[in-house]
């Protein structure tokens, strides 16, 4: 298994997410739920998200998991693939030029680290190996933080699609590029790791 090495004490492995660490990454989920409902936003289920949601992404190899490789200690989770979103990106977008990010979740005990803006590094990364010209993602409609977070990691805001029934709708995008790693993830482990 490939190990990417970030700048931390520990050395964190980024690796595809296996049905025994379903457990684990509905944690990690449910912990960041827990904590963006305590700062009133509304982004995700206050208590996370059921194992019938998360589960087929594990079995599709698209949730990935970033631990120690050890305990294995837990840091953040993310799902990346070519699922657009219907009732955010429409044909004109043409969803099918891009890979798109969910579920990001880094754990409390990591924030602050720069472990989410490494990972959007490495699935821009991802986007550009499979010939892809955009990463995306929708995000919250009402947390400008968040948004000012995926705008320094160097994404565009697309638009903002409001559905009364749906808490996100604000759009990024973001131009995938090899070169937009900026060091935190091992750039050889990461053609490993799409070739598994």
């Amino acid at each position: 298994m490939p190990t990417n090495t970030l700048d931390l004490p520990v050395e964190l492995t980024l690796r595809r997410a296996r049905p025994a660490d379903l457990p684990t990454v509905l944690t990690l989920l449910a912990e960041a739920a827990r904590w963006l409902n305590a700062a009133d936003v509304r982004q995700w289920p206050a208590g996370g998200f059921p194992a019938s949601k998360i589960e087929p992404l594990v079995e599709q190899g698209v949730m990935y998991l970033l631990d120690d490789g050890i305990d294995p200690v837990p840091a953040a989770t993310m799902a990346v693939d070519g699922h657009a979103d219907p009732e955010f990106w429409t044909a004109p977008d043409r969803p099918g030029d891009a890979l798109y990010v969910h579920k990001l979740a880094v754990s409390r005990a990591y924030a602050g680290r720069g472990l989410g803006g490494a990972l959007l590094g490495w699935a821009c990364g991802l986007a550009a190996a499979e010939g892809l010209p955009w990463l995306r993602l929708d995000c919250a409609k009402d947390n400008p933080r968040l948004q000012a977070f995926y705008r320094k990691h160097g994404f565009r805001h697309v638009r903002t699609v409001d559905l009364p029934h749906r808490a996100s709708g604000a759009l990024f995008e973001r131009p995938a590029a090899r070169a937009s790693y900026g060091g935190a993830l091992d750039i050889t482990a990461h053609k490993e790791l799409i070739e598994v």
